[in-house]
């Protein structure tokens, strides 16, 4: 009885949840940038130099940017849906906590796909990670539709958009996974473009439906 009602009364607080997440993205986007690194002093002896430099650790950028996009995109995706929930429970915190592994996840993959930007396999590990994301940010969000946990201010149509929106852009993703059979740098391209449509496609009409 008494491991009954603690159930029922962990991970109800929402506000605490939220404090966590915006903790774990913050290190994890924070993360991201140890991985660039400045040209070696000793490599450097003028302007020509630097600009080769530069222009090498420019792939890591570029991976770089993908990643802290990604994050920023989840981040808002998970604020969206706690902001529609009237309340917690154990099993979403739960759920919530394995979306975090995913988020902490992130700074590893992207480690491993600027070293090994041309091979499949750290391509695939990197889809591998956003998916990850993806499913435990719609099982977050189903789970939460059937525990009666949303808002009743929250309309059907925001429901819809939720998971609308989570399965499209995982559509997107797996497409733009398998275009590494011809090459990786077109998967991490179209990526790129996926996730600047999700950054900018509230200001845009035809895109903000996806």
């Amino acid at each position: 009885m008494k491991g009954t009602q603690y159930n029922r009364l962990a991970g109800q607080n929402l506000e605490r949840l939220a404090a966590l997440s915006d903790g774990v993205f913050a290190v994890a986007m924070t993360l991201l940038v140890l991985d660039l690194h400045a040209p070696a002093a000793s490599a450097i002896h003028n302007e020509a130099d630097l600009g080769h430099a530069l222009l090498e650790l420019a792939p890591r950028l570029v991976i770089y940017l993908l990643s802290f996009m990604t994050l920023g995109i989840f981040w808002m995706g998970q604020q969206a849906q706690l902001n529609a929930l009237a309340r917690g429970s154990r099993d979403l915190s739960w759920v919530q906590l394995g979306f975090l592994a995913a988020v902490t996840l992130t700074p590893f993959s992207t480690a491993l796909m600027a070293e090994f930007i041309a091979l499949r396999g750290a391509l695939l590990l990197y889809w591998g990670n956003i998916l990850l994301l993806g499913v435990m940010l719609y099982a977050s969000w189903r789970l939460a539709v059937r525990a009666g946990l949303i808002d009743d201010e929250a309309s059907k149509a925001l429901g819809q958009a939720v998971e609308r929106r989570i399965l499209i852009a995982q559509s997107l993703y797996a497409f733009g996974a398998l275009l590494c059979v011809f090459s990786t740098i077109w998967s991490i391209g179209f990526i790129v473009l996926v996730q600047l449509n999700y950054v900018i496609a509230p200001r845009i009409g035809f895109l903000a439906r996806l």
